[in-house]
């Protein structure tokens, strides 16, 4: 399913960086998803003890190099959850054959 359609997912963190859960935030087709940072937001609020959130979406083509939608929605959403007092760990990009890591590669 990886290589069929684009979805997107939040890990919810809590201060010892245990996963308080994952949350299925979006599913779209071939080459993108619709992601709502508002609502991704309000399920971190809504989780007990939520202080830390890892973005993850895979990319279905295999490329894992970021869109500019990519690296937007990332800025937006590390903004956002900094008002709240919500620390974006990383954004990964996934694909069958590896990974790309916001953090890992300095731009969070």
């Amino acid at each position: 399913e990886m290589e069929i359609k684009e979805s997107f997912k939040l890990l919810l963190l809590n201060n010892a960086n245990r996963v308080l859960g994952i949350y299925h935030a979006s599913e779209g087709g071939s080459v993108g998803t619709i992601v709502d940072i508002r609502f991704l937001l309000t399920v971190a609020l809504i989780t007990n003890s939520c202080k830390f959130i890892i973005a993850a979406h895979n990319h279905p083509s295999g490329n894992l190099h970021p869109s500019n939608a990519d690296i937007k929605m990332t800025e937006k959403l590390k903004s956002a959850a900094a008002i709240l007092e919500i620390q974006l760990l990383d954004h990964i990009i996934l694909s069958t054959e590896s990974y790309f890591s916001f953090a890992d590669e300095g731009l969070l």
